[in-house]
C-alpha cells in the first residue's frame, strides 16, 4: 500500500511538473510572438499544439498562414486551425471561416465558412458576426435575409465594430431588414463616424445637408463633409466645392477652401476649377494673379462652365492676366450666354458698341467654331 501512494504521488508531482513546463513553454513562445521573433515562437509553439495546446495550435497556424517563422503554407495553417477551432478557440473559428470564404489552403465554400463564423459568433466575435451580416445581406452561403443580417450586424455594432456600425446605419437608412428609420440611421452613422470611418462621415454629412433623419444643417454638413475629405473623399470634396459656390454652409477658412479647390480642380473638377480661379482674381486666400485665375477659368470653361466663360469674357475685355481682346471678349459672353448666363447679355450690348460689325462676325464665327469643337477650338 506505502509503495502503491508513493507510485501515486511520484505520478502525481511529474504530471504537475509537467504541467508547470508546458505553461513556461507556452508562456515563452507567447512572448517570443509579442516581441516578432517568429522563428523561436514556432519552434515553441510546434510541440505544445502537436501535444494539444489550442491556443498553440491557433498561433501555428496564423504563423503558417502569414508566413511568419516559417514557410507561408495555407493548407498546413487550415490544418491547425481546425483543430484550435474543434477546441473551441473562437479566433481560429473566425479565421477557419476566412479560409472557407476566401478559398485558401482549402475549396473555397461559403456555406462552409458561415458554419464557423457562426460558431466564433455565438462566442461574441465580432468579425464573424459582423461577416454573418454580410452573408446574410448579400445571399452568400446562405438564403439572403436583411432581417438576419441587421441582427448580426446589431450584434457587432454594439460591440463597437465600427464597420458593423455604418451598414447598420445604411439598413436603417433604406429601410432593410427594419422600419426605414432617418434618426436611426443618423445614430449608428454618427457613432462609426465619430470613430473614423470616411463613409460614415459622408453618409452623416448628407443627412444633415438634405435633413434626413436631422434637422437641416449646412455648417454641420459642412463639418462631415471635410473630415471625410480631409481623407481623399472626392463626392465629400465635390459637396464641399458646391456648397462653397453656392454660399452654403458658410465656408470660411479660405486655407482649407485653397486646399480642396486645389485637389479638386487638379482631377478636373470645373467646379473647383471656377472657384481656383474666383480666389486667384481676387486675392482670396491666395496673393492675387490675374494669370493664375485666367488659367483656372479657362480650364473650367473648357467644361462647359457658363460662370468661368463669363468670367473669361471679362478678363480678355479688361486685359486682366491675358492680352486684351474684344473679339474673345465677345465669342466667351457669346458662349456663356449660350449656356444659361443672363447677365452675359448686357456685357455683349456694351462691347459691341466698340466693335466694327466685321469683328462682331468674327467673334460670332468664333463662338460657334468653339462650341462645335467642344472648347478644342476657341
Amino acid at each position: 500500500m506505502k509503495k502503491l501512494m508513493l507510485m501515486l504521488a511520484m505520478t502525481l508531482a511529474l504530471t504537475l511538473t509537467a504541467n508547470m513546463a508546458k505553461a513556461d513553454d507556452w508562456d515563452d513562445a507567447w512572448a517570443a510572438y509579442l516581441s516578432g521573433d517568429y522563428a523561436t515562437a514556432f519552434k515553441l509553439n510546434k510541440p505544445l499544439a502537436e501535444q494539444g495546446n489550442a491556443d498553440a495550435q491557433f498561433q501555428l497556424g496564423w504563423m503558417y498562414s502569414n508566413g511568419k517563422g516559417v514557410t507561408e503554407d495555407k493548407k498546413e495553417a487550415v490544418k491547425w486551425y481546425r483543430m484550435a477551432a474543434d477546441q473551441g478557440i473562437a479566433y481560429a473559428q473566425y479565421n477557419l471561416g476566412v479560409m472557407y470564404d476566401e478559398g485558401e489552403g482549402v475549396k473555397k465554400d461559403k456555406k462552409e465558412a458561415v458554419r464557423w463564423w457562426h460558431k466564433a459568433a455565438d462566442q461574441g466575435n465580432a468579425k464573424a458576426q459582423y461577416n454573418l451580416g454580410q452573408m446574410y445581406r448579400l445571399g452568400e452561403g446562405v438564403l439572403e435575409d436583411d432581417k438576419e443580417a441587421v441582427r448580426w450586424y446589431r450584434m457587432a455594432a454594439d460591440q463597437g465594430m465600427v464597420e458593423a456600425q455604418f451598414n447598420l446605419g445604411a439598413m436603417y437608412r433604406r429601410g432593410k431588414g427594419v422600419k426605414k428609420d432617418g434618426k436611426k440611421a443618423v445614430k449608428w452613422y454618427r457613432m462609426a463616424a465619430d470613430q473614423g470611418n470616411a463613409l460614415a462621415q459622408y453618409n452623416l454629412g448628407v443627412m444633415y445637408d438634405l435633413g434626413e433623419g436631422v434637422a437641416e444643417d449646412k455648417k454641420e454638413a459642412v463639418k462631415w463633409y471635410r473630415k471625410t475629405a480631409d481623407q481623399g473623399n472626392a463626392l465629400a470634396q465635390l459637396n464641399l466645392g458646391w456648397m462653397y459656390g453656392n454660399s452654403e454652409g458658410m465656408i470660411e477658412d479660405d486655407t482649407d477652401l485653397l486646399k480642396l479647390s486645389e485637389s479638386l480642380a487638379e482631377r478636373g473638377d470645373a467646379k473647383a476649377q471656377f472657384i481656383l480661379g474666383v480666389m486667384y482674381h481676387h486675392g482670396e486666400g491666395v496673393i492675387a494673379d490675374a494669370k493664375e485665375a485666367g488659367k483656372w477659368y479657362r480650364l473650367a470653361a473648357d467644361q462647359g462652365d457658363a460662370k468661368a466663360q463669363y468670367n473669361l469674357g471679362s478678363m480678355y475685355y479688361h486685359g486682366k492676366g491675358v492680352i486684351g481682346d474684344d473679339k474673345k471678349a465677345h465669342m466667351w459672353w457669346n458662349i456663356a450666354r449660350a449656356n444659361g448666363n443672363d447677365s452675359a447679355d448686357h456685357n455683349i450690348e456694351i462691347i459691341t458698341r466698340r466693335m466694327t460689325p466685321a469683328d462682331i462676325s468674327k467673334a460670332q464665327d468664333m463662338a460657334e467654331r468653339c462650341q462645335a469643337s467642344n472648347y478644342q477650338d476657341c
